[in-house]
């Protein structure tokens, strides 16, 4: 297997391995039927920190400019998920429209793996999953502290839980979950409704983070 092949296929394990929560997925469900969202904000560093040489040249190159991104808008059952829809939708997702979305989104393979898994399942058109998901972004307010960081930080995944709180007003602590692996803080996930209003998720919050500290790399360029 040549470098490429080899990178392709780490970049799509890590993917299906950080949008897996700790409930199975429902594969080959009907599109359009769920009962609401989880916005997935990763932080991009940790990602590009983890993965070394195997994480996605388009997100982690020279310059890594890229802090919270869009992992993905997931559709959610109240006790699973949907994936891999049942759909007559395009499986790939144009040139044009990653370029789009390329400051929330920040790699093609990510956009793609994300259509596939979740996009489709909310049984929209490509140009409207990625525009809901612009609008998801805009709904959550990133606390000022971790807009960028420019050296990297120890920190309390429940102070970034908290900010995140304290920076969105009616976001409550049985909405959001702030993950992390053995080392870095990874993801922000805010559960919401059909409508993009904050909502109370019992399965997703269960995902937080028990760490008392965790890494937050740098970003850095751009």
């Amino acid at each position: 297997m040549g470098l490429a092949s080899r990178l392709s296929a780490a970049f799509l394990a890590y993917l299906a391995a950080s949008t897996t929560p700790a409930i199975a997925g429902e594969r080959g469900a009907p599109a359009g039927e769920f009962d609401f969202y989880v916005l997935s904000l990763s932080w991009s560093p940790s990602y590009c920190a983890a993965e070394g040489a195997e994480a996605n040249r388009q997100q982690c190159g020279r310059e890594r400019p890229y802090a919270f991104v869009v992992h993905g808008l997931w559709p959610q059952y109240e006790k699973s998920y949907p994936e891999y829809c049942r759909s007559k939708r395009p499986q790939r997702v144009p040139n044009a429209l990653v370029d789009q979305y390329r400051d929330i989104m920040p790699s093609a393979g990510l956009m793609g793996h994300q259509w596939r898994k979740h996009g489709m399942c909310t049984g929209f058109a490509q140009e409207n999953y990625f525009a809901l998901s612009r609008k998801a972004r805009e709904r959550v307010e990133t606390p000022p502290e971790f807009r960028r960081l420019a050296k990297p930080e120890m920190v309390s995944p429940k102070r970034v839980e908290e900010a995140f709180l304290e920076a969105n007003p009616g976001l409550k602590k049985d909405a959001i979950a702030v993950t992390c692996d053995n080392r870095y803080l990874r993801e922000v996930r805010i559960c919401m409704t059909r409508d993009l209003e904050f909502r109370s998720c019992e399965a997703v919050d269960r995902k937080d983070c028990r760490r008392e500290r965790v890494l937050m790399p740098p970003a850095r360029g751009g």
